[in-house]
């Protein structure tokens, strides 16, 4: 694989693993009192789509931050 693919999917992955855990924390920490209310399968869709926002929005923010400091 060339070098600058590898080095975008590592980065990407890094940054979604990050995201991945906030998001966990965050949902566990009961921040959204709303999600409680929800019924079983209305909770899953919730609770994958607020994981979501979390990893691609700090996947994105980690890898343009990479590629940012790797030309300085």
């Amino acid at each position: 694989m060339p070098r600058l693919i590898s080095f975008m999917l590592t980065r990407l992955l890094i940054g979604f693993a990050i995201g991945t855990v906030v998001g966990l924390i965050i949902w566990t920490n009961g921040v959204s009192p709303v999600a409680l209310s929800l019924v079983a399968p209305e909770r899953y869709i919730a609770f994958g789509m607020f994981v979501y926002l979390f990893a691609s929005t700090i996947g994105i923010s980690y890898f343009s931050t990479a590629l940012f400091l790797d030309d300085l």
